[in-house]
């Protein structure tokens, strides 16, 4: 039997239209979406089949969007193939605010408090920084110590940092706009081979964050979280985590730290894992791995056709 880890995507995955066939094709997956439609006292649904998709990018509806697409696809999963996540998967884990996911898929946090927390976080992250203050940039080429090394060099008397260690050679740093310009041309000059500003509306997973911090910590202090069924692997840490008290500070720690995917992608071969299934939006997550490790099979599940082909190898 396949030794599996489920992984969530993070904000950049949301497209207008996500999750509709789904919601289209099984009960399962429509009484999801009701269901965080009703935690959130909106349609987010309509908006995700629908648009604008002006609205769909916003911060604070991306995070729990994608987070009702990935719990939708776990939902027909589990009510058309009698899918266990306890016995079928080894670990869960999540991209930034996958994390959330990964949590709600191993029953740690109800879906409608992850739902609420999301938007929460969402609001927060976006409220901490004024708009145009910030920002963000990808380092494509760059290994982990270059970007280290630009970063501090961009820096100055402001704030410039790696934020996200995606892949090798697929780096995100994020700070204040001036430190993200001038780490861009800094990129440029020691050869990098692609440095590109990120269309993002605040420098997320930076010390800019702090306020944003805060806030989740008196969300997350309110908000009761059980042992998850299955050991989920942090961000911020790359390493599994299953009580309670530790899930709780290291979300906090999330919002302002570094996301260590690469390193998270890498330590499952050596945990025994031999298939990464991305459940939901998009294929973020399967190209990174792909780039990070061949000792992987990769699999993804968003669609009803994907659905159908995933149960046939439980």
């Amino acid at each position: 039997m396949a030794e599996r880890a489920l992984v969530c995507p993070g904000q950049g995955s949301q497209a207008v239209g996500m999750g509709r066939a789904l919601a289209e094709a099984f009960p399962a997956a429509r009484a999801l979406f009701e269901e965080v439609d009703d935690a959130l006292t909106q349609k987010l649904s309509k908006l995700m089949w629908e648009g604008p998709e002006a609205d769909l990018t916003l911060t604070e509806n991306a995070q729990p969007a994608i987070m009702a697409a990935s719990l939708a696809v776990l939902r027909v999963l589990e009510a058309e193939g009698g899918f266990d996540v306890a016995r079928h998967a080894r670990f869960v884990a999540g991209h930034s605010l996958g994390e959330y996911t990964a949590l709600a898929i191993a029953r740690a946090i109800p879906v409608a408090d992850a739902a609420r927390l999301l938007r929460r976080r969402g609001q927060a992250m976006q409220r901490a920084v004024p708009v145009g203050e910030g920002g963000m940039a990808a380092l494509l080429g760059a290994e982990r110590e270059q970007a280290d090394a630009v970063a501090a060099e961009a820096a100055g008397k402001e704030v410039c940092v790696v934020a996200n260690d995606n892949a090798p050679g697929q780096i995100v740093i994020s700070g204040s706009k001036g430190a993200i310009e001038r780490a861009v041309a800094i990129a440029k000059e020691k050869g990098i081979k692609r440095a590109m500003a990120l269309n993002v509306s605040a420098p997320f997973h930076c010390p800019l964050m702090a306020p944003a911090a805060r806030e989740m910590e008196e969300a997350l202090g309110a908000t009761a979280i059980a042992p998850p069924v299955v050991p989920v692997i942090a961000n911020v840490t790359a390493a599994p985590v299953g009580d309670p008290d530790e899930i709780r500070r290291l979300l906090v720690e999330q919002v302002t730290g570094l996301v260590r995917w690469r390193e998270t992608v890498l330590s499952l071969p050596e945990r025994g894992i031999d298939t990464l299934v991305e459940i939901g939006a998009g294929k973020v997550l399967t190209t990174m791995a792909k780039r990070t490790t061949d000792q992987l099979a990769l699999v993804n599940v968003d669609t009803p056709g994907d659905v159908e082909a995933f149960l046939k190898t439980l």
